[in-house]
C-alpha cells in the first residue's frame, strides 16, 4: 500500500525542503514496476469523475506548483489525460495582465475555481504571488506577507462551497533541473520549451526554495492540504500525485445521482 501520507505537510508544520528526497522512488525499481497500478488509478479516476460530474455537488480543484522544467506539463498529460475533457478544464497562470492588476491579487483566480460537478487544474496559481513576487521584490514584503493569511481564507472559502482542494508541489533537485534544461537544448523538438529567462530563474534557486519553504509551512491546511511530490522521477511522480487524487476523491462521497420517479414504468417505443 502506498503511503501517500508521508508526503503530506501537517497543518502547522515547519517545511524543510533539505528533509525532503527529490529523488525518491517508494522502493519501487522504475516505471514497469508502477505500470499496473497506474492504470488502475487511471480507471478509477475515470469512474469518479464521472460520478463528480454526474452528482453536481461536489468539485475538485488540483493546483500544481513547481519551478522550470519541474513537471507540471507532463504531470498534466500523464495523470489528468484519465479525466474526460467535458467535465474538466486545465488553466495556466503566467504574469497579470493590467486589467488583473488593477483588482486584488486573487481575483483572477476566483473566475476560474471549478464549478459543481467539474474538475479543474491550475497550471501554477495564486502561489507566484508569494513566491515570484517575493523573490523578484515585485511588492514590498509587508504586502505579500500578508497574502498568506488572505489565501488560506479565500481556499477556504472555495472549500466551504464544496470544492475539495489538493495542492502538490512537484519537488525537483538543482541537478534534475539542470539536466531537464540541457535536454530542451539539445533536442530540436524541446527547442520551443526552452526560454533564456529559465536561466535567470535558475540563478535565483535558494531564493525560490526559502519561498516554497513559507508557502509550504504557512497554506497547508485541512481544507486545503500541501504535499511534496518528488519529481525526479516522472513515474513514482505520476502515480503518487494519481493514488492522491484517487484516494481524495474515494472520500468525496460521490455517488451515481438517484433514477426519475417512474423511470421503471417507461417504455421504449419502436
Amino acid at each position: 500500500m502506498l503511503d501517500t501520507v508521508h508526503y503530506r505537510v501537517p497543518p502547522g508544520t515547519a517545511v524543510f525542503l533539505k528533509s525532503y528526497d527529490p529523488a525518491d522512488d517508494g522502493n519501487f525499481t522504475g516505471k514497469d514496476d508502477v505500470e499496473d497500478d497506474l492504470k488502475k488509478n487511471t480507471k478509477k479516476l475515470l469512474e469518479l469523475q464521472e460520478k463528480l460530474y454526474a452528482q453536481g455537488k461536489h468539485a475538485l480543484l488540483i493546483i500544481l506548483q513547481a519551478m522550470d522544467a519541474g513537471g507540471k506539463d507532463s504531470t498534466i498529460a500523464h495523470v489528468m489525460n484519465a479525466f474526460n475533457p467535458q467535465g474538466c478544464s486545465v488553466v495556466g497562470f503566467k504574469a497579470p495582465t493590467a486589467e488583473e492588476l488593477a483588482h486584488d491579487f486573487l481575483w483572477r483566480i476566483h473566475q476560474k475555481t471549478p464549478r459543481l460537478g467539474m474538475v479543474t487544474i491550475f497550471n501554477r496559481s495564486h502561489y507566484e504571488d508569494v513566491l515570484v513576487v517575493r523573490v523578484h521584490n515585485l511588492v514590498p514584503a509587508a504586502v505579500w506577507q500578508q497574502r498568506y493569511t488572505s489565501i488560506n481564507d479565500f481556499e477556504r472559502l472555495v472549500a466551504d462551497s464544496g470544492v475539495t482542494i489538493l495542492k502538490f508541489f512537484l519537488y525537483i533537485s538543482k541537478d534534475e533541473q539542470k539536466k531537464r534544461l540541457q535536454d530542451r537544448i539539445d533536442d530540436p523538438t524541446k527547442h520551443w520549451k526552452f526560454n533564456p529567462q529559465d536561466l535567470k530563474e535558475r540563478a535565483l534557486w535558494d531564493d525560490y526554495m526559502l519561498a516554497y519553504e513559507a508557502a509550504l509551512s504557512k497554506c497547508s491546511t485541512t481544507w486545503a492540504p500541501w504535499y511534496v511530490i518528488p519529481a525526479n522521477h516522472n513515474w513514482y511522480r505520476n502515480l503518487l500525485v494519481s493514488t492522491i487524487i484517487r484516494q481524495t476523491m474515494e472520500g468525496m462521497g460521490l455517488e451515481w445521482p438517484p433514477a426519475p420517479d417512474g423511470l421503471e414504468k417507461i417504455k421504449i417505443p419502436d
